[in-house]
Parts: C-alpha cells; structure tokens; sequence
C-alpha cells in the first residue's frame, strides 16, 4: 500500500514537472492596466516594462526587489530609460530580496497607490511562482495580468523552479 502511494506520488510528480518545463507561460496581448509591476532578476524583464510603460500601455511602474546601492540615476543608465520617464512613472522598490518579498512590496506599493490591475513582468519560467506568491498578498480585487518574458532556460533551472513552485503551492494550500 505504502509503495503504490509513493508510486502515485511519482508519477504526479513527474507529469507535472513535464506540464511545468513544457507549458511555460506566454506573454501576455497589448492592454492597458493600472500599473506594471517588474521583479528583477531576469534578463529582459525591466526592458519589457520599460518598453510598454513608453507604449503607454500603463502610466506607472514599480521594480520590486532593487539592490539598494543602485541610485535612481544609474539605473537610468543601465536599462536606457529617459529621464521624463524616470522621473514621473517609475518607482524602485528595495525592500524585497526574494519572490515573497517581491510580493509583499508590490502589495504594499498598490495599496498605496491604489492601483487595481497589474501586469506582472517576469521570466516566463518564474511566472507561475510569482503569481502565485503575488495573488496571495494583494488586496482583494486586484486584477494581475500575468505577461511572461520568454526565455531558453535549462533543465536544471526548470527543475529548481517546479519544486521552488511546488513549496509555494503547498504554503498556500
């Protein structure tokens, strides 16, 4: 009995981590939201919110989990953003140094801001995790419009996030 459920266990496990590295989330159609929100970390992440806050599909931004040496102007430097841009729209978040804190901050930052959609901008293979995590902590109401930056990452990335999402699951369960 023991070994059948281990056995089942298995299997779950191994047709999920499949549906995981084989469905990753897709970028999300052109829509207007209340805000973008970014957590750093991946590659390609700040230049897409940065290219739709220019796009005008948003009027604010905020970039959660921000080393906190990096000043405002330098991180205009790095990522090209014009300084009007800078100036008016975007908002660095640096308490966050992880997917949770990620979360905890952007609830935070709507809150205050009173923002009622989101799109969230993250690598397609942190998604589902920083979904998850998100959902869990915004205000009741807050619409997420998940738009994931594809990526090639590797098996042992994949394998890394599936059980990092799993843990998260679980918590929420």
């Amino acid at each position: 009995m023991i070994r059948r459920l281990f056995g089942l266990l298995a299997i779950a496990w191994v047709i999920g981590f499949v549906w995981f590295a084989v469905s990753l989330p897709q970028p999300a159609p052109p829509g207007q939201v209340d805000a973008i929100v970014v957590p750093t970390g991946g590659g390609g992440r700040i230049a897409q919110g940065v290219r739709l806050l220019e796009q005008g599909q948003s009027r604010r931004m905020l970039v959660t989990g921000v080393n906190e040496k990096v000043t405002p102007r330098e991180f205009e430097a790095e990522f090209s953003v014009p300084p009007e841009l800078m100036d008016c729209c975007i908002t660095l978040g640096f308490a966050a140094l992880d997917t949770r804190g990620n979360a905890r901050e952007t609830a935070r930052w709507v809150e205050q801001q009173q923002v009622r959609s989101i799109r969230l901008v993250t690598s397609d293979w942190h998604m589902r995790r920083a979904a998850l995590e998100l959902k869990s902590t915004l205000p009741a109401g807050t619409q997420v419009l998940e738009d994931a930056v594809r990526s090639q990452p590797s098996l042992w990335t994949l394998f890394y996030e599936y059980h990092k999402f799993l843990i998260a699951w679980l918590v929420q369960v």
